[in-house]
């Protein structure tokens, strides 16, 4: 059974950049999804009814407000820290209705960031960061909606997107 996810979707010219950065910087052979911002790593399949409803639910709601904040040091790879109160806030109705179904990882406290570089050396991720802190300014980030998707190992695999149209 392919586990599920969940992720924010970006607004085009934010995708746009996001995408081409993670593009350019993540290695070709393990970059398999595009640019994104992961609200659930691994929910059961048997949720897939119930999550469409709350998505759907979320989606009505006006469309959040949100900020790339920071770059983020991942050690081996360079992130864009988001800060949003209200994908937060749906994050945590959809973590207390799937209570006791979430893996440790979805249990944990979110930190919503957005990855553009991954499993390079540290010394490669350290020059990405430095070349995009030379210019780097807190910038809004468009929230277009939300989607959910399956994983099997590869390409995820999309099931429904939800646009926000509150």
């Amino acid at each position: 059974m392919k586990p599920i996810l969940v992720t924010a979707l970006f607004g085009d010219a934010d995708f746009a950049w996001l995408d081409g950065l993670r593009r350019a910087h993540f290695p070709p052979e393990r970059n398999q999804v595009p640019a994104h911002l992961t609200l659930f790593h691994h929910l059961p399949p048997s949720v897939e009814g119930e999550l469409a409803g709350r998505l759907a639910d979320l989606a009505r709601r006006p469309t959040p407000s949100a900020r790339i904040a920071r770059i983020m040091n991942l050690g081996n790879g360079t992130a864009f820290a988001i800060e949003s109160d209200a994908l937060a806030e749906m994050r945590a109705e959809l973590a207390d209705a799937f209570h006791g179904l979430l893996v440790p990882q979805d249990m944990a406290p979110w930190r919503p960031h957005v990855t553009v570089q991954n499993k390079v050396e540290a010394r490669e991720s350290r020059g990405l960061q430095q070349r995009l802190a030379a210019d780097f300014m807190p910038r809004p980030l468009a929230i277009a909606g939300l989607a959910s998707w399956r994983y099997d190992g590869g390409p995820w695999e999309a099931i429904r997107r939800y646009p926000f149209r509150g």
